[in-house]
């Protein structure tokens, strides 16, 4: 029988994202060792409270329950770390994965850019869900990355649980690709959606969204169209290859849709969605915009 491997974790970021990680790891968790001779020991966690870190690990289970009664990780007794920064965190914590989960912050991409950085300096490999780090500082981190020989996984920034890094990367390998095309924000598809299918105005499709778990209190990001941008540039970057700032695209979100165009769209057998496009044309013009179209 192949030896098990002990992969100890790093989790900056216990918020939605952080906990449903965590309970996987605790579902999971025969199903790696029986399939893949892997047992993740989560070393560290970090939040807003502080931090928690053991070297012979922590129970994930535990920071569930702790997230879940409202109080945060540095009340793991007697592991919690009442201030400490998640920085702090991955330079003590000696893990061999950094899993970035923190808030996504597009001024500086902090915590997550200077925790991620430091991870890869210490050798460690990253997964992140974090869209900032990326869209701020990707040639950067790659290169970094490279020079220590370690990888960095963000496929989750783009499409969540879909494979739509990775299919450019690794699936299509061989290939060169030329145009990436789709849809790639929720809040805005779902909007959308009551619009043409229900005939609901906006501000009740919005309203229907917030009440989902679709759409923030704020929803700015996802209606004016940034969401996409920057899942766009991370697109554009890790998939096509070549340099793409957020300042290269051209944004338009949903807020400026009329009815007489969703219902002239309706009345011609077609739906209105928000399509985020990056193409190499042979021109040599590189092509990035996220705008309303009617299919």
């Amino acid at each position: 029988m192949e030896a098990i491997k002990r992969i100890r974790l790093v989790l900056i970021g216990a918020g939605n994202v952080g906990r449903r990680f965590l309970k996987l790891l605790v579902h999971k968790r025969d199903a790696l060792r029986a399939r893949y001779s892997l047992d993740p020991i989560l070393v560290g966690v970090a939040d807003t409270s502080g931090a928690a870190m053991a070297a012979d690990g922590l129970d994930p289970q535990r920071v569930i329950e702790l997230k879940g009664s409202g109080q945060g990780v540095a009340s793991y007794a007697p592991w919690g770390k009442a201030g400490m920064s998640a920085l702090e965190l991955v330079r003590q914590a000696q893990a061999d994965v950094l899993l970035e989960a923190s808030p996504t912050n597009l001024q500086d991409g902090e915590p997550g850019l200077s925790c991620i950085r430091e991870a890869l300096q210490q050798g460690m490999h990253v997964v992140t869900a974090n869209k900032g780090p990326l869209v701020l500082a990707y040639p950067q981190l790659m290169e970094l990355a490279a020079e220590r020989g370690v990888k960095v996984a963000f496929s989750g920034t783009v499409a969540g649980g879909l494979p739509t890094v990775n299919l450019g990367r690794r699936d299509l390998a061989g290939s060169e690709i030329l145009k990436l095309e789709g849809v790639l924000n929720l809040t805005t598809n779902y909007i959308l959606t009551q619009m043409m299918e229900e005939g609901k105005p906006y501000t009740e499709a919005l309203a229907a969204a917030q009440a989902a778990g679709h759409a923030e209190a704020d929803p700015s990001l996802d209606v004016e169209g940034w969401d996409a941008a920057n899942k766009l540039v991370i697109l554009a970057q890790s998939v096509l290859g070549y340099p793409a700032t957020l300042a290269d695209v051209e944004v338009e979100g949903i807020t400026g849709i009329r009815p007489e165009a969703l219902k002239r769209a309706k009345a011609q057998g077609r739906t209105i969605k928000l399509i985020a496009k990056a193409e190499k044309r042979d021109d040599g013009v590189e092509s990035r915009k996220v705008v309303p179209l009617a299919l």
